[in-house]
Order: C-alpha cells, then sequence, then structure tokens
C-alpha cells in the first residue's frame, strides 16, 4: 500500500496559499501537527489567520526559504513559470496540485463526501458541516468558502471528511468518494473540457466509483442513486413551501415517509434543493431527521451568498458569488422577492473563458436588468481575451453601463436611496470593493 505523503512528511509548504480551498488544507496540516509555509501574491485574511497560526508565508515580494520543507503543495491558478514552482520541480521533492494534495489528506478518513455541481458547492458543503455537528458526528468540513460558523475548515475527528469537489482541470476526478453528490450538471468550465457532453462525461465518472451517489432528479442518467428535486418522484423532495421574506420552509419526503418541516435561515428557492441534497446525505449516514433539523436550523449562511454587507445611501448591499449565469438568475429571483425599490447590479464577470463560451447565456439573464453595470473582468489565471471581455458583454447589453474603477461603481449607484438593493455579483475583487464602497454609508 503506498504511504501517505500527509503521514510520512512533516514540513508542507503551500505556493497559493492564501486561497480559500489552499487555506483550508493548510489549515488541516496545522491541526495535524505539521510545520506549514507558503507564499501568495497578495495578503488576505486566509494568510493572516495561518499566520496566527504559525504558519510562515512571505507575501508578494519578499524572500523566504523553500529549501526546509519536504512536501510542495501549488494551486492550478499559478502560471507554469512560476519561481516557486519550478524550484519546487527541481528539488526531487514531492510536488502535488492542490487536487492531488486533497486526495492525499482524504485518505486520512474512514468514510469521503465529495460535493460536486456547478453551483450550490459551498453552500451544501457547510450544510452538511451544520449536519453532523448537531449529529455529534467525528467529520472535517474543508468548505470553498467562509461559513459564518465553521469558516473554511473545520474538524472535530477522521470519521467523514465533507469537502467540495472542483471540477476545474477535472480535479474532481482525483478524489476518491464514498458518497459523490452531484448538485446539477450545468455547463462551466468548458475551457477544459470542450464540449457540455464530456463535462457531463466526467460528473458520470465521477460518482461511478462511489458506495452512493446523490444527484439532482433527472439530471443524469446516474444509476442506483439517490435522488432530490421538487418533483414527487424524486427519492427526497419538498411540498409545501412557504417562502418569508425570501427565506423557505418546506416538508421533506423521503419517498412516501412525510419526514418533518425544515425551516432555511438562508435566502433562496434554491436553497431548498441545496438543503435536500444535504438531507439525503445525512440519511444515507444514518443520521436522525430531528438532528438534521437541528442542524439546518443553525446554518446561517456562507459569506458572498446574499451577504449582506452594509448599506450607502440607505439602499441594502448585498454581495453574491454568483459569476455563472444560472447562478444570477437565481439570485436576482430572490433580490425581486426581498426589494420593494430600484435594483442595482454590478456584475463582474470571472474569467474571460467563461464569459466567452457562456456569452448567449449571460446576455439572456442580463438584458432584462434596467440599472446593470459590467464591471472590468477578474482575470484570475487567464491572458486578454477580447471576444470574452467584460466590454464585449457592456456593448451586447443595451440598458447596461461599464465600469472600469470603484469610482464608476460610486458615481453608478449615486441615485440610490433607502428601500432599494443593491447587488455585487461575481467571484473576483468585486466583494473587497463592494464592502469598502458600503463602509462609505
Amino acid at each position: 500500500m503506498r504511504i501517505n505523503l500527509t503521514e510520512k512528511y512533516e514540513k508542507f509548504y503551500f505556493i497559493g496559499i492564501g486561497g480559500v480551498s489552499m487555506s483550508g488544507l493548510a489549515r488541516y496540516m496545522i491541526s495535524c501537527g505539521k510545520k506549514v509555509g507558503g507564499y501568495d501574491a497578495v495578503d488576505g485574511r486566509y494568510v493572516y489567520g495561518l499566520r496566527a497560526l504559525g504558519a510562515a508565508i512571505a507575501v508578494g515580494t519578499e524572500e523566504d526559504d523553500l529549501s526546509g520543507y519536504d512536501v510542495y503543495v501549488y494551486t492550478d491558478a499559478l502560471p507554469p513559470c512560476n519561481e516557486r514552482l519550478t524550484y519546487a520541480r527541481q528539488s526531487g521533492k514531492p510536488v502535488l496540485s492542490r487536487g492531488k494534495f486533497l486526495y492525499e489528506v482524504s485518505r486520512n478518513f474512514d468514510k469521503i463526501i465529495a460535493v460536486s455541481g456547478c453551483h450550490g458547492k459551498t453552500t451544501c458543503t457547510a450544510m452538511l458541516a451544520h449536519i453532523f455537528y448537531a449529529a455529534g458526528k467525528k467529520f472535517a468540513a474543508h468548505i470553498g468558502g467562509n461559513d459564518l460558523g465553521f469558516l473554511n475548515f473545520y474538524c472535530c475527528g477522521n470519521d467523514y471528511l465533507i469537502t467540495e469537489a472542483c471540477e476545474y482541470k477535472k480535479n474532481f476526478l482525483l478524489i476518491k468518494p464514498d458518497t459523490a453528490v452531484i448538485l446539477n450538471s450545468a455547463p462551466d468550465h468548458l475551457e477544459c473540457y470542450g464540449s457540455e457532453e464530456e463535462l457531463k462525461r466526467a460528473y458520470l465518472q465521477f460518482s461511478s466509483c462511489a458506495d452512493v451517489a446523490v444527484t439532482l432528479y433527472c439530471d443524469l442518467p446516474v444509476k442506483n442513486s439517490l435522488s432530490f428535486g421538487f418533483d414527487k418522484n424524486a427519492d427526497y423532495y419538498a411540498t409545501n413551501m412557504l417562502g418569508a421574506g425570501g427565506r423557505y420552509s418546506f416538508c421533506v419526503h423521503e419517498g412516501d415517509c412525510n419526514l418533518g418541516t425544515v425551516s432555511l435561515n438562508v435566502f433562496g428557492k434554491h436553497n431548498v434543493l441545496n438543503a435536500l441534497a444535504a438531507i439525503a446525505v445525512a440519511r444515507s449516514c444514518g443520521i436522525s431527521f430531528r438532528m438534521i433539523k437541528e442542524g439546518l436550523s443553525q446554518f446561517c449562511g456562507v459569506e458572498r451568498r446574499f451577504e449582506y454587507i452594509g448599506e450607502y445611501n440607505g439602499a441594502v448591499c448585498i454581495a453574491d458569488y454568483a459569476h455563472h449565469p444560472d447562478e444570477i438568475r437565481a439570485t436576482l429571483r430572490t433580490a425581486k422577492k426581498v426589494t420593494g425599490g430600484k435594483i442595482y447590479v454590478i456584475f463582474q464577470p470571472h474569467t474571460y473563458s467563461r464569459t466567452r463560451l457562456l456569452f448567449k447565456q449571460f446576455v439572456k439573464v442580463l438584458s432584462p436588468l434596467n440599472g446593470l453595470m459590467i464591471y472590468r473582468t477578474f482575470a484570475a489565471r487567464e491572458y486578454f481575451d477580447d471576444a470574452g471581455s467584460a466590454l464585449a458583454l457592456s456593448h451586447s447589453l443595451k440598458r447596461s453601463r461599464y465600469g472600469d474603477n470603484p469610482s464608476d461603481i460610486v458615481r453608478f449607484i449615486s441615485s440610490a436611496q433607502s428601500g432599494d438593493c443593491i447587488l455585487f455579483l461575481g467571484a473576483g475583487d468585486i466583494y473587497d470593493i463592494a464592502k469598502e464602497i458600503a463602509v462609505m454609508a
């Protein structure tokens, strides 16, 4: 049997340690008593938090000594010419991508629950963490965002690992889950897969190695899966959905059995589906509905998922991670339910390739909006592509404005007033900009 690297070695260096997933893995290694170091281009909350736990982290142009480490872990967002990555590869020591290292970490747990899907992964993973906590299970949760209670990592034992399984560069195929969750198979990361058909094949491959597969009803032809959805033919479905201020309560059905009522503390009808998926997983692990209900009641959300961040001119400011057309549609639907006044939308596209490949879908979902600003693209790992730029998207939306810096946003929302809602949408630095603007109120 191959030796687990996380057990064999003592010193781990993370290149790109400030990312939410990488920092969660780094926190896990610290919790195991390992020495952790790393680098990131900029400071941030995750860097600060890791430093407080004893990690030695260099930022920007700061120099550090990489020679004393046993294993190097890197994020896929790094350019191949990164100096630290080049050093690591020339060192003769183990060098692993984030996805491969997550697999090494997963080998420390008895059962692995991996949550995949174009949208909803972070919320469903966090919901599961609260359910397993309420049920007294020994588990670790590796969350792709900041849960308002657990942040991006929590550990109280090694019976279960609950983790997100990212589709980017087929990383989710590296992990071998006992329970594979596929929340949806909407098209994304097509620059990696080439087609929707290839993406769907990857989801099927992901689920094929699991003992239990939990899937959205009628989404993918996964054999012997536990399905969830709004349709009464699903294994787990919801009835009597009641919305109050954008939050929903509903009856949960397990086949012909009415388990009882759940009330969510997060906004949006789409979160009913996330909760149903989490319920299906929990029930497959033998957790009682009473504990499930208690856990979901304790879940108050994740940062950047319809998060209230303050006010501007009396208007409520909401930040949401929505960077896919389906996510934007769901967020807009929720905003209309909770807002009586005008809705201002500032959307920052995330990567040129996603914008280019889903251009028509973005245009369709954004075209009906009157108060819309398209903010400059957050390129992440990519080089400029005019066909997928924020400016190109803005030019295709007759009623939109284009913004290139925060002052453009301030001018755009200058007429907002009490009763209005300002939505800051996107997975890039729009969140930090939004928090600065909201503080100005």
